[in-house]
This record gives C-alpha cells, structure tokens and sequence, in this order.
C-alpha cells in the first residue's frame, strides 16, 4: 500500500515526459492532469508509483478524444505506458470509479477499438495457421533466402491490413474481412515458386509459374488483366481455400474481382520475384495507420506484447481439443474459433436456404390466387425495390465496391422471406382452416417486417463479431437496428413479426433465435419508446376507449403464466372494431369479418376490445422489466427480500400510468430510478453509484444508459440529473407513500416462464453442477469433410454420452457415476449450511415444472445410482424428443378466457 499521495504541481517530470513523447497539446496536458487529481483523491492507489504511470496514460487518451485533440496512434500510447490492449481497456474500466469520468464519446471509441481488435486478433491467428498448411518450413535449396516463411507472412498480412483498411468501411466486420484474406492467400500462392509450398497448393500452381510467367511478369503487362486471366483459367486454388474453411466459392470470387484488383491497381503494386516489394506495401500501410490513430497491427508479426491477449482472454482463441487415448473411440469436432464459427452460421444458413428460390413458389402462388385482391404484383414490386434501396445503404456502410456482395446478401433474405410466409400461412390455414388471407397479403408493414426480419437473420448470420460469444452481441456498423433505417421501418411494427418468424423456421441455428430474441428486447427495452413510434398512439387510443387511465394489459400473476397462441396475422391486424353484439363467432382469420374481433371472444361484448399487439407488447415488457430488476436486485439488495415487491410496484406503476416517462429513454433507467426512490424513502443505504456499479457488471448493457438520460427536449445529463429533475418531480407523490402506513396495493409479481423461444435442441445442464449435460438426439449439420457442427458441444472436460450408441471404455461410465455422486454429496452438504436451506433432493430435476422425479416412475431399491440416472436421462430425453416435435405449436388457453 501506498501513503496519501502528495499534492504535485502540473509539470511533474515523469508527466511531462510522457505528455511530450505523444506530442500532446497544453489544453490536454491541463486537463489531463485535473482529470488524475480528481481520479487520485477518489482512489489513493491510482497514485501509487506501480500505477501512476498507467493513470496517466488512461487520463491523457480520455482528455484527447473529448477534445478531438488527438497527437499519438493508440499503440503509441500503449508503447509509452507499457500495457497490453486488453489491460488498457481493463484499466480504464477501473478508473471510471465516477460515472461521469469517461464520456460516452470515449466509451463509443473504445468500442471501436475493441472490435477492431478482435477481429485483427482472429484474423492474424487464423491466417498464421492456414500458411502454416501452405507454405514448407524450410523449403529446398533451390528458393533464393529472400524468399523465407517469415518474408512472405510478412509480405501476405501487411497486403492484407492495406487492402482491409482501404476498400472495407466496416473494419470489424469478420466474415467479408476473412473473404478478402483468402484472395490475398490466392493471389499470393499464385505467385509463389511451387517449392515452396505443400500440397495440395504445389500441385495446383505449376500451370501458372512453371513458364515463369508469374515469377518475373513483364513491366508492361498490365497486372489486372493477367491475375483477372489467371483467375478465370484456374479455380483450384481459391476452390482449396473455400473449401478448406467452409466459404463460399462465389462470394470470395466476387469479392476478388469487385475489390481486391481495384485494390492492386490502385496501390501499384509491381511484383518482384514472385512477390510484391514490401517496401512499397509498408509505406502505404504507415500512411494509413497513421492516419486512424489507431492500432499498429503490423506488430502482431513479432507476436508484439502489447498485442497479446490477458491472462483471461478478452478475445476467442482456438482451442485444440485433447487428443483421444487410443483405446477410445474417436469423435473429430473442430475446434470454435471465430472465423470457423461464423463459416459455420454461415453455411448453416445457406443449407437451410439450398431448397428455396427466389420467387414465390407454387404454393405461395395458390394462396395468393385465393386472395379477394391478389397481393403477387405488390409483392414483386415491392421485393424489387427494396433491392435497389439495401444495395445502396449496404455499398455505404461497407464501401462502393461491396455492393454485388449486398446483393447476394439481400438475395438470401428473399429466400427467406418466401420461404416463412409460406410456412406462416400453412399454419394460419390449419389453425383457421381458412385459404383466403387478402388482408394480411396486402399488408405492407407486414410484408416490410417479414422481408427486414428475414434479411437481418442473414446479415446478423454473416455479421458475427469476433468478440461474439454465446452471452454477447457484439454491435458491428451494420448490426440491429440499421436494418430498420433501410427499410423505414418503425421498431415496434418490427417486433409483430419476431415470435411468428421464429416459429415458423424451425430450422434456425440457436445463435439466429437467441439474435431475434435480442433484437426484440432492444425493442421493448428502448426503440419501441422513440418518438413517433405508433405505440404512443395505441396506449392513447386504449386509454380513451377505456375512458379510464388502467394499465393497456393487467400484469401476469404467479400463477397466470405467460401464455398467448397469438400469430404476427393477430398483430399486423389489431388494433380492432369493438364486437357488436354476439360475443360467439368463426375463429380468427387474416381476413376477420368487419365485426369479429381477432384471436379472443370477450367475455362482455359490451366493453370495446383492446388492441392485440399493444397487449401482448405489454405483457412481455413487464416480464423483461421484472427480469431485469430480479437480476439487479440480487446483486444489491439480496439481504432486504422485502423491497423487492414495493420497487416492482413502483415501476411497473410508472411503465403503466406515467408511461411518457420512457419517451425517448431506456427501460433500465426507470428500472435504476424506482430502485433508488424506494431505497430512499424507507431509509435503505443505497446511492447511485453503487446501482451502477452493479448495473456495470450485467450482461448486454451500455453505458450511455446511464450517463447520458433525456433531461428534456434535446438535453441530456446522468441517471442521477434525470432521478431529481423529472423522475423524482413526476411520482414524488406516489413514492412518498411507501413511506406511509397505507402504502400502494403492490403490483403481483409477474411468473418468470423459460423463454418462449424454446431451444429444445441445445444441451441441458444437469442441476448440482459438475458439467454434465443432456442434449437430444439430433442429425447435425455435415458439411464437405464430414465434420460435426462446430456449435455441438466441444471439448475438454466433457464426456459426451449417446445413449443407444457404442461409448467407448468402462472408464467414462465410471467417471460419470463418481461425478453424479459427488454432486449429491454436494447436495446434501449444502442442505447443512443453515435451516432455511432447501431439503436435499432424493432424485435431480429435470422437467421444467419442477416436479422431483424427471418421468413420475418409481426406481427399483437393487438398481445403482448411475442406472436410475440414466434411467432418468433416457425419460428426459424421451420428453425432449416430444417437445422439440410440438415446439411452435402453442396450445395454451388464449388470454381473457
């Protein structure tokens, strides 16, 4: 530990060496320097020789950007402090001890850096193996010594990071970033002595460099037209490359041709001995890093330490799984690297598409004859014209040369899009026994959801982020929600189709539905409460229809489990008429009679009906909102279990009555405030900065949440300006009453179900821990080399049991048997902590109603605990069989039954 730091004048040596090393301006090194004072006094070990050093470096890169007086490149800063990337941004995460110290303009680009980061990171890594498969260690004699293994790494990455950073806009995108790396790996290969390289590239260049041609081309061929030439005579190298990681072939060719040789024409680069001049690539290079002031990614070729991952990575390597002994059986899956991931997503998708066409099909055809109005010309038209829209915003975002690559891409999303319109209206037809839906086929929000929902499956399915793992969702430029500014969509006509989508596509990947879901919490959560959302006018509506200010839907209660059998037709379709007289009639269609309200018979066909969607909408944003508050509870108020109750009634009251409150702003802002309010009038000692500190800490959570709230019309201050100036104004009346002895009725607390996006097809865990997992039995996708989908569970402390099929060694059984019994003597030692502790479980949990025994049967006393488990695990199984055949088929009760 250190003593109290002493106060030091602006100028200390140490400071000043460092400010003059980056070239820093007066005002930054001023500002800088308060900027520490003010960290210091807050957090005396920031003085501390071992960190002063570094605090300066975080205040400077704070003070810098704020003021757009940037003098140093990122790395140069990281050089100067000695820290690593990942250590840096850990730091600076630490140092923001005030929400207030780091701007939201830095956090913005720390983001970027972050991204830019991880995809370089996977990128070099996965680039330094796949030369390792081309090109021999030490190859003969015969090749002169410039051309050694380390000059051509040298020569591809820098090529590579040139060519990324002029023709790609979207520096973190990781899919069209690796297409662009293979054509620099062809373009290279082809230009490559084949002594040089392993097969089966050897044997795939002699065509091309036995006549010399490619080794010392002539100084007045044109360079373009001869790589064009030797592209379209011979295929096999970029046919290897594709295959070899799972791309497609057409996409990189069309990336080569519309990119990569406008590239080489552009940066003149004159090939000398087989091989582009380095020089020529490394000045062109240092203009350009230069330039971003951002990360010099030259240096990961020296395996550079400022470079290098954290001791937790904040990056995905490869992990090689362990190596089987010989006695057991072998099971090949390839490791989950980020590019090998999202390859896979990829090609997952492009499966799921190979049977759809680009037109309706004949059955979609037949339900459009059978329309009042045949929707089939406005359909056309309108898939026709979205295409011209999205090739032009995707050509902005990426780069002018990438807009055949937005097409293909958007060409994707029609398949899809065809392809669950017609899956949506077989169900409609078997649920309605109807075959005329005219009113929601000529729907035009609802054909724009459809089409935008099905193209972001296909751009989120090639948009994986490198830093993307199962738990985040890392934001590229075009991630949700740019689709909706393409389409000119609003967000909450977006969210009708989401649940419906998911549905109706049974095969999408479990990464694709946990996505949709993702982008349907964004919804609830903010971007349906912008101004000029049509929900503000709905709750209107309900409100004056009622003649009353109640709640648009009542909140579920523990026991009224979320349920609905509501479809996207119910949505587009609501608001409705109120019924007229019978409160019986024929079942919902797309194409309701004027007087037949949608999807519910009320239960007095005097009341007017409420709209569907604004219902539904309701319902789940007070299930996200509960979720959202349990979670933070538990990390800040887990010792006062009787708070709980009055905060959820405080917000679910504002989300009710004063719901102009979430205009503009964020779910979590008023979730934070009404925490702070309760805490407050019953004397709890809670502040603020210890709710964001824990917030901080959440999954999927910003920042700028918190540090940058709608004060009014275009001001914007803190959490805690906005709690004083207008939360506190607004309910100061109702939240003095939780201090009274006739508080509110409390809100019910809403039943928390599973998901309804249910994932019947991924792995569950067994409870105790351990490890163990139960996955159904499924066919996975194989692709050309007869590999597991990497998405199937990997590696290294898991034993994978299939039951019915040949296992292996006595080994495993054993080890599983220990480790169930361990987690039963983990049970029953954890029933002993204390006697409010739960009663040891006789039997594991397994089933989602939480009942003791996994299948009700009773088990034999002479059986061992492995076969009552297995027993159990052959039952579960047996049920998750059933439930993946009945999943989207909900059969639950309609709502105001």
């Amino acid at each position: 530990m250190c003593d109290a730091f002493p106060r030091v004048e602006v100028g200390e040596a140490d400071f000043v060496v460092l400010c003059d090393a980056l070239k820093v301006s007066e005002s930054v090194r001023e500002k800088a320097w308060k900027t520490y004072e003010s960290l210091s006094a807050a957090d005396g070990a920031l003085a501390c020789n071992t960190k002063k050093k570094e605090t300066w470096g975080v205040c400077i890169f704070i003070v810098a950007i704020d003021l757009d007086e940037v003098t140093f490149t990122f790395t140069e800063l990281l050089k100067s402090i000695k820290m690593s990337v990942c250590t840096f941004f850990q730091f600076l995460k630490e140092v923001d001890v005030n929400m207030d110290t780091v701007s939201t303009k830095v956090d913005s680009t720390v983001s970027r850096l972050k991204k830019k980061y991880d995809v370089l990171f996977a990128l070099y890594h996965k680039f330094e193996r796949t030369c390792g498969l081309i090109y021999l260690e030490q190859p003969s004699s015969e090749i002169s010594a410039e051309l050694s293994s380390v000059l051509v790494l040298k020569n591809y990455w820098i090529t590579f990071l040139l060519a990324k950073g002029k023709v790609l806009q979207v520096e973190d995108d990781l899919v069209i970033s690796f297409q662009l790396l293979l054509c620099v790996l062809d373009y290279f290969i082809k230009l490559s002595p084949p002594a040089m390289l392993k097969e089966p590239y050897k044997s795939s260049v002699p065509a091309v460099t036995v006549n010399g041609s490619a080794r010392t081309p002539r100084r007045g061929q044109s360079r373009s037209s001869r790589t064009a030439k030797q592209l379209d005579t011979d295929t096999k190298i970029i046919e290897i490359l594709c295959k070899e990681h799972d791309c497609n072939l057409d996409e990189v060719k069309n990336v080569y041709f519309t990119s990569f040789i406008p590239f080489l024409n552009s940066a003149g680069i004159v090939a000398s001995n087989g091989l582009p001049e380095v020089e020529v690539i490394l000045k062109q290079y240092d203009e350009l890093y230069l330039k971003n002031k951002d990360i010099d990614a030259r240096l990961f070729l020296n395996h550079d330490e400022t470079l290098q991952p954290a001791v937790i990575a904040c990056s995905q390597l490869e992990r090689t799984p362990l190596k089987n002994n010989a006695d057991e059986e072998i099971n090949v899956i390839l490791p989950q690297t980020p590019v090998r991931a999202a390859m896979n997503n990829i090609q997952q998708l492009i499966m799921i598409l190979n049977s759809a066409t680009d037109k309706p099909s004949d059955t979609l055809i037949k339900y459009f004859n059978n329309c009042t109005v045949n929707p089939k010309d406005s359909i056309l038209k309108r898939v026709e014209s979205f295409e011209h829209i999205f090739r032009k915003k995707f050509a902005e975002a990426v780069g002018q040369g990438w807009a055949e690559i937005g097409s293909q891409r958007y060409k994707l999303g029609v398949r899809l899009y065809y392809r669950v319109m017609e899956s949506m209206l077989k169900s409609e037809e078997e649920r309605l026994s109807v075959q005329n839906f005219s009113k929601l086929l000529n729907d035009n929000i609802f054909h724009t959801s459809l089409l935008a929902c099905a193209v972001e499956v296909v751009m989120a399915t090639y948009g994986r982020n490198a830093s993307q793992g199962d738990s985040t969702s890392a934001e590229t430029d075009l991630s949700f929600p740019w689709i909706l500014n393409v389409f000119d969509l609003k967000a909450f006509d977006f969210y009708k189709v989401i649940e419906s989508f998911i549905r109706a596509e049974p095969n999408l990947t479990r990464e694709m539905i946990k996505h949709l879901e993702h982008c349907e919490h964004r919804i609830m959560e903010s971007l349906a409460w912008q101004t000029g959302s049509p929900l503000f006018d709905l709750i209107k509506q309900s409100k004056e229809r009622e003649g009353q200010a109640d709640q648009p839907e009542p909140t579920a209660t523990p026991n009224t489990p979320f349920q609905h059998n509501h479809t996207a037709a119910d949505l587009y379709l609501s608001p409705v008429k109120s019924p007229k007289k019978k409160a019986s009639g024929p079942p919902l269609s797309a194409t309701p009679p004027p007087d037949v309200p949608p999807a519910v018979t009320p239960q007095t066909p005097q009341k007017p009906q409420k709209s569907t969607s604004l219902s539904l909408f309701y319902k789940k944003v007070y299930l996200l909102a509960y979720r959202r508050l349990h979670t933070l509870f538990l990390h800040l108020l887990s010792e006062h279990p009787d708070l709980e109750p009055l905060i959820w009634t405080l917000f679910q009251h504002t989300l009710q009555n004063e719901y102009e409150l979430m205009r503009d702003r964020h779910l979590d802002q008023i979730m934070m405030c009404s925490m702070y309010g309760i805490c407050k009038v019953k004397n709890v000692d809670l502040r603020f900065k210890m709710i964001v500190s824990a917030y901080k800490e959440l999954c999927n959570t910003n920042q700028e949440t918190f540090k940058r709230v709608l004060i009014r019309e275009e001001q914007y201050d803190s959490i805690i300006v906005f709690y004083n100036l207008v939360f506190m104004q607004r309910l100061k009346t109702n939240i003095l009453q939780y201090a009274s002895s006739r508080p509110p009725t409390l809100s019910p607390i809403p039943h928390i179900p599973r998901s309804p996006y249910q994932f019947s097809n991924s792995p569950r865990r067994v409870p105790a821990g351990n490890n163990i997992y139960i996955s159904p039995l499924k066919s996975p996708y194989k692709f050309s080399d007869g590999f597991q989908s990497p998405t199937k569970m990997t590696p290294r402390s898991r034993i994978l049991v299939s039951i019915g099929e040949s296992f292996g060694t006595s080994e495993k059984f054993q080890k599983i048997n220990q480790m169930l019994c361990n987690s039963e003597g983990q049970l029953k030692r954890s029933a002993d902590v204390g006697a409010a502790a739960p009663k040891p479980l006789k039997r594991l949990r397994f089933d989602i109603e939480g009942t003791d025994e996994a299948d009700g049967s009773k088990h034999l006393p002479q059986e061992s605990k492995f076969q009552q488990k297995l027993a159990e695990m052959t039952s579960t199984r047996t049920r998750m069989q059933k439930q993946k055949l009945n999943d989207g088929n909900d059969t639950s009760a309609t709502e105001d039954k």
